[in-house]
This record gives structure tokens, C-alpha cells and sequence, in this order.
């Protein structure tokens, strides 16, 4: 192999991770804000994603898209391991129906309707009100470690398109950790 073919497949290849390294970035968590209403420990969380071409039609084209947000929050044992005190996953169901052409997105047993895809995505973008957990579970004065990501949910795709999804990048939507840390006495309390 020549000096040549070697400078090119190596400038392909460094192109290729720049391009892949600027995919992924677009794709975070931008903030994660806990606050406490009537005894409960809830999650506000603003994700920044934007979903493929390749996503965007298949759900155009009626295939249902599962998006999964996983949260974790630890407090620190210098004795053991670090316990955990949340482990919660909230998920979305967006759907386009095309004989009536209205999206809808739905988390649980409630489904709304949206005029667009972009709308329906809102949704996961802007995550409002999740409950996660009691505050009697929380010691006030402990400083908890949290983190959360959202991820498309691939394994609730239909067989033929989870196969697309393992062989291309283009269906590998995950945003990375956002790591977060709070105190009970320290995080807002909404007026009930």
C-alpha cells in the first residue's frame, strides 16, 4: 500500500469519527431539576435530541417510536457499596395514525393527540412532573447522586425494524449520563 492510499484511508477514517463525534453531541440532557410537591420527589428535565430522516419516516409511515428515559440516584456508603434509591424509567409511545393523520404520544394508559411529530417529541424533551419517589426515603441533610438519560427504545420496535436498528447507527438514538447531585433541604418546594 502506498504512502498515499494510507494518508487517505486514514483522513476517511478520522473524518468518519469527527462526523460521528458530532452526531452524538448534538444528543444531551441539558438540565435535570428536582423539586418536592406534597410529599413527593419529582424530576423537570429539558433533553436536547434530534431524531434521523430514516427514524422520521418510518414514524411518518405509522411504525410506532418508544422512548425510554432511565434515572438513577445513589447516596454514597464509605462502608459498602453506594446505595440506590431510585431506579425509574418513564417511557413514551409516539404514533402516527395515517387514516386519520394525527400524531399521538402517550406514556401508560394516557394518550394525547399532536398536530406534528415535533410536537408529539415535546414530550420527551421536555419531561414535566415525574414522580419518582417519596421524600421519607430521603435523609434531608444527605447530598444524592443522580443521573438520567433518554434513549430510543429499540427493543419494542417491530422485529423488521429492530434489525434495521442493529445494523444501522441511524436508529442508536441515546443521550449520555447527566449527572446531577441535590439535597433534600436544598430543592425547591412547590406550593401544594
Amino acid at each position: 500500500m502506498t504512502a498515499f492510499w494510507r494518508r487517505f484511508l486514514v483522513g476517511l477514517i478520522l473524518a468518519f469519527q469527527v462526523g460521528i463525534g458530532s452526531a452524538s453531541a448534538q444528543e444531551e440532557v441539558v438540565q435535570v431539576n428536582p423539586h418536592i410537591r406534597e410529599d413527593q420527589l419529582y424530576i423537570d428535565a429539558d433533553v436536547a435530541f434530534e431524531i434521523s430522516s430514516e427514524l422520521r419516516t418510518a414514524a411518518e409511515k405509522g411504525v410506532p417510536i418508544y422512548f425510554v428515559a432511565e434515572l438513577q440516584i445513589k447516596s454514597e456508603r464509605w462502608w459498602w457499596f453506594d446505595k440506590t434509591v431510585v431506579d425509574e424509567q418513564l417511557s413514551w409511545r409516539l404514533v402516527y395514525n395515517v387514516l386519520t393523520r394525527q400524531w399521538r404520544v402517550g406514556t401508560g394508559d394516557l394518550s394525547l393527540p399532536e398536530p406534528s411529530l415535533d410536537d408529539a417529541l415535546s414530550f420527551v424533551r421536555n419531561i414535566r412532573g415525574w414522580a419518582v419517589g417519596d421524600i421519607e426515603e430521603f435523609d434531608p441533610d444527605e447530598q444524592y447522586q443522580g443521573r438520567l438519560r433518554v434513549r430510543l427504545d429499540t427493543s419494542r420496535l417491530p422485529r423488521p425494524f429492530q434489525i434495521d436498528a442493529y445494523n444501522s447507527s441511524a436508529w442508536n438514538m441515546a443521550t449520555p449520563w447527566k449527572d446531577f447531585t441535590f439535597s433534600i433541604s436544598d430543592v425547591a418546594r412547590d406550593p401544594s
